[in-house]
């Protein structure tokens, strides 16, 4: 019995050495420490929920911060897998579909992508009020998975990324400018030929 305990302790602490960490206990440390979050829906339940998360891992929320999260848009759908007969539940497909961009300085897109989370719930066409109240749960848990997809892409990200990504955003930004200049000015320097004058009779 000691020696099985101390093998599952001996592994234990090797895993954890290794990187390896249980699902729901890792940690949501992040090297971004400030973000401006926001959303069409200002005061929806998925950027409110991610931003309660976010500072709970240590950033700083705010408006005006050197980098923006902005969710775009967030679509909710759900279709029939199966139709029920007589007596018997149907299956029913929800998704949730999150799509975000983090902008960098005037407020040009840096990356930006999205985030897709499925679930089949049974909806009992003899119970509506349970499956209604099911599929609103669900649905709350659907949110969660989103917020904490977030919170892993956001991981992936550093501040030494985000400057990367801001520097060629700035290139691309100057590039389009002096092309758009030098065009104007090609333009101005153009002579513009008078109309033809044709001849009276």
């Amino acid at each position: 019995m000691i020696k099985r305990n101390l093998l599952v302790m001996g592994l234990a602490v090797l895993l954890s050495a290794c990187g390896f960490q249980l699902r729901g206990t890792g940690t949501t440390e992040l090297t971004i420490k400030e973000l401006d979050v926001s959303a069409r829906n200002a005061y929806g339940e998925t950027v409110t929920q991610l931003r309660n998360t976010l500072e709970g891992s240590g950033v700083k929320v705010y408006t005006g911060a050197p980098y923006k999260l902005v969710l775009t848009s967030e679509q909710e759908t759900q279709r029939n897998l199966s139709y029920a007969s007589a007596g018997r539940a149907s299956d029913i497909e929800l998704s949730t579909v999150l799509n975000y961009e983090i902008l960098g300085h005037n407020s040009q897109p840096l990356t930006g992508d999205k985030l897709q989370v499925q679930k089949v719930v049974s909806h009992d066409g003899n119970n509506l009020v349970g499956s209604d109240s099911e599929i609103i749960q669900v649905r709350q848990e659907m949110r969660r998975d989103l917020v904490q997809s977030m919170m892993l892409r956001l991981q992936q990200l550093s501040p030494a990324q985000l400057d990367a990504l801001q520097q060629t955003a700035d290139a691309k930004a100057k590039a389009d400018a002096d092309a758009l200049k030098a065009a104007q000015e090609y333009e101005d320097n153009t002579p513009k030929q008078s109309p033809i004058e044709m001849p009276a009779e």
